[in-house]
Order: C-alpha cells, then structure tokens, then sequence
C-alpha cells in the first residue's frame, strides 16, 4: 500500500493537482483562501453600523461609568482637605502631627487619580458629542 501511496502522492504535487486554492496543499494541509472579514473588520472601507453603534454605547457607558467615580473621588477628596484643614488648625507651630503628613499623602495620591480620570476623559470623548474644558 504505502509503495502505491508515495508515487501517486508525488505525482500529485509535481502536476499541481493538490497545490490549487481550495484543495490540499504542501503538507497535506487544506491551502489558504481568502478569509472573508472577521467580526468588526472592515468590508470595504467601512465599518458594520451595528459595530458602530455597540462601540458608541460602549464608551457612552464608559463615560458615565468614570463621571460617577469622579464625583465620588472629589468628595473624597474634598472630605480628605477637611479633615486636614482641621487636623492643622490642631497643631502648633513647633508639632506637626504624623498623621497630618499621611493625610496629605493620601490627598495626593487622590488628586493624582482624578487628574488622571480627568485626562482620559477628555481624551476619549464620546462620538457625536464635543468635549469641553472649562477654564
């Protein structure tokens, strides 16, 4: 079997029988043809509209999703500078208080991350609409 096998093989490939799109190529793997557009690719030049309107909602979401967590971070933060106001008004001139220095670390590292909310936001506006920036 196997010596009938190995010529018929080879003559195959030598023709190119095996070797034309769609049928068994070099290796005895099935040969490549043009795959149609995957899920969100592109089909000539333009974009599925419902992939569109999926990512709309997605970064619509997105948006309130990050303005909700700004609010909560700056009254966070807000009730943090309270804290320390009264912390500092505490103190005298010649002590100053451990926990007035983590405190202002903590402020910090939270008005770090609503910049950086601030910026992404900003950044990434949703489609259709015009990000502003209040001066």
């Amino acid at each position: 079997m196997r010596r009938l096998v190995i010529p018929v093989l080879s003559a195959c490939l030598t023709t190119g029988i095996l070797t034309q799109p769609g049928t068994f190529g070099e290796y005895g793997v099935m040969a490549a043809q043009p795959a149609a557009p995957q899920y969100g690719a592109q089909r000539n030049g333009q974009r599925d509209p419902i992939d569109e309107k999926m990512e709309r909602e997605r970064q619509k979401a997105q948006n309130k999703e990050r303005q909700e967590s700004l609010k909560k971070d700056t009254d966070r933060l807000l009730a943090l500078a309270t804290e320390l106001k009264e912390q500092v008004d505490k103190t005298d001139e010649n002590r100053l208080s451990l926990d007035v220095l983590k405190k202002t670390e903590e402020i910090e590292k939270l008005a770090k991350q609503v910049r950086e909310k601030m910026k992404a936001d900003f950044m990434m506006p949703a489609p259709g609409t015009r990000s502003s920036l209040v001066r």
